[in-house]
């Protein structure tokens, strides 16, 4: 819920500060739509090395 309302933030609680938020936020500031896609992606995606 939260990627939604702030992309942004959502990111950030899932991944920190690493190139993912940062490309998110710059998504972001284009465009919400873009940001809210790209947040709503990293949320969902599996981790490499992660088990299902």
């Amino acid at each position: 819920m939260i990627t939604i309302l702030i992309p942004p933030l959502g990111v950030f609680l899932k991944d920190g500060l690493r190139g993912s938020f940062w490309l998110n936020l710059l998504l972001t500031i284009l465009g919400w739509l873009p940001g809210v896609a790209h947040g709503v992606y990293i949320q969902v995606r599996d981790k490499p090395g992660e088990l299902k």
